[in-house]
């Protein structure tokens, strides 16, 4: 088995954890300077949050913890990600122990601190001036949830000579802050629509483009943009209840569903929202919230789509034992007909039949983005050792990458990894016929810039704020979403005015 097939097998804890490596990080952190470790219970949108019974997480650590004089002790920090994993854990030691066997003038520590617990962890670390030289892997979220402790990574690559061009352009672009280079890409994951075949097939409905720019041709023969409009006509008829009555049906029963028709990536309103045009809630003064009109579309469309439509689940469905499933993603199994997410949903994709494929993201307004994440190796901006901290993450980039992308079932940044990995990733499901791979490769091109998860003032608290109104939103029928939307802003911009 291969990557995140194999946690799904396992449990697909640490998956499941990396859906939420940005908002949940960041979520974490409040207050985090004073605590070393979290111990958050969860409950389903909607509800308070029950006292937590959950033991501390016990830190791991591998490689060597001393050095002789004259050698280097560079430490890595995990898992503000993926990473905790058993067996992930396992390839992470061996990648360090070759480093080890191989360089006598520099050595790695591995720290590692299960998930729930490594944002404060890390926080204490930083706050009582020992922090780690290399922290990852981590998303743009989770690494924003430490504001600018983050080195300038220019002045070491123009040293080295680093070839940032065996990358694409805008995933370098990704971690270019101003005329800093904060981060080298490691992992990406495209966002693109996911689906399955049969339930197309039952009712004699076309499958979703597989192309950028091509047209949908709907069940009376009109050939109609593929756009969210689209999307929602299409979830409408792919909504069924247990009478086998769509949501088009004036007989359709919305409190007994049993397939739904279209799941939006709703890990961060910000995500979602960026999958129909990129954007930004930070005004060009760096201090004001705006919401972009393409925004509030996408939140509204979430909201009826659950209150009014009924073809997305409510959160409470959501969060269903026998609709989420082992995995927590509804779509894996088997439940849902669409659903637009990243890269890194294939963690489930094991369970979710042998008839899924990839199609294009929907337009909207003629434009289509397709939102994306990404994971990197950063060096913290407290590193005593600098040089050679960048010495183990080119390592880490480079000679280490392979195995652990395929530990932690992350797209290689650079090109040349990328056939392997779909090939690698195949060969670990049974499916009818191969899914078209080359849709996520094409959404590339597609990515939000700016980037969803791209810094905002009081970073942690904001997301806090978007949580909040997720949850809410998710829960709640009958709220008046012209208010919501200026009630949240309001919110944020009382956040940023502390």
């Amino acid at each position: 088995m291969f990557g995140t097939h194999r946690l799904a097998s396992s449990g697909g804890t640490a998956a499941r954890q990396t859906r939420h490596r940005g908002v949940a990080a960041a979520t974490a952190l409040l207050g985090a300077a004073a605590i070393l470790f979290s111990t958050g219970g969860g409950a389903a949108l909607g509800q308070s949050p029950a006292p937590s019974v959950t033991p501390a997480p016990t830190p791991f650590s591998g490689g060597v913890a001393s050095v002789p004089p004259g050698v280097t002790l560079v430490r890595w920090f995990c898992c503000l990600g993926a990473g905790d994993d058993p067996l992930q854990v396992k390839v992470e030691q061996a990648v360090v122990d070759q480093f080890n066997a191989s360089h006598s003038n520099i050595q790695i520590a591995f720290e590692g601190v299960p998930y729930l617990g490594a944002s404060d962890a890390l926080a204490t670390e930083i706050a009582s001036g020992n922090p780690p030289d290399i922290v990852g892997p981590v998303g743009i979220g989770g690494a924003n949830a430490f504001g600018d402790q983050w080195l300038d990574l220019k002045p070491l690559i123009d040293a080295a000579g680093y070839d940032l061009s065996q990358y694409d352009q805008s995933a370098v672009d990704l971690y270019r802050i101003g005329d800093q280079q904060v981060g080298i890409p490691f992992a990406i994951y495209p966002s693109e629509l996911w689906f399955k075949r049969s339930m197309f097939d039952e009712i004699g409905l076309a499958y979703p483009p597989q192309k950028y720019g091509e047209k949908y041709t709907m069940p009376d023969g009109s050939v109609v943009d593929w756009n969210y409009d689209t999307v929602r006509k299409l979830g409408l008829l792919l909504t069924v209840d247990r009478n086998g009555k769509d949501a088009t049906d004036p007989a359709f029963d919305a409190t007994q569903i049993t397939q739904y028709g279209f799941e939006p990536q709703r890990d961060d309103l910000r995500g979602l929202a960026a999958s129909w045009q990129a954007g930004s809630l930070v005004a060009p003064d760096g201090k004001t919230v705006q919401i972009p009109a393409a925004w509030e579309a996408a939140w509204k469309f979430l909201y009826d789509g659950i209150w009014k439509d009924h073809f997305i689940m409510s959160g409470p469905v959501f969060q269903r034992p026998e609709i989420a499933g082992g995995s927590g993603n509804p779509f894996c199994s088997g439940t849902i007909a669409m659903d637009l997410n990243f890269l890194w949903s294939t963690y489930c994709l094991g369970d979710a039949g042998d008839d899924w494929d990839l199609a294009a993201v929907p337009s909207y307004k003629g434009q289509t983005t397709a939102a994306f994440n990404a994971d990197t190796f950063r060096i913290m901006k407290g590193s005593q050792h600098p040089a050679e901290a960048f010495e183990v993450l080119t390592y880490l980039l480079g000679d280490g990458s392979a195995q652990l992308l395929q530990t932690y079932g992350g797209l290689g940044a650079r090109p040349g990894e990328q056939a392997a990995f779909f090939k690698a990733l195949e060969s670990s499901f049974t499916l009818q016929q191969p899914p078209d791979w080359q849709v996520a490769l094409d959404g590339v091109p597609l990515a939000d810039n700016p980037n969803f998860e791209s810094p905002m003032p009081h970073y942690n608290e904001s997301v806090a704020v978007l949580t909040k109104y997720q949850s809410r939103w998710t829960s709640t029928p009958g709220l008046d979403m012209d208010q919501e939307i200026a009630a949240l802003k309001s919110e944020l911009q009382a956040v940023w005015d502390k």
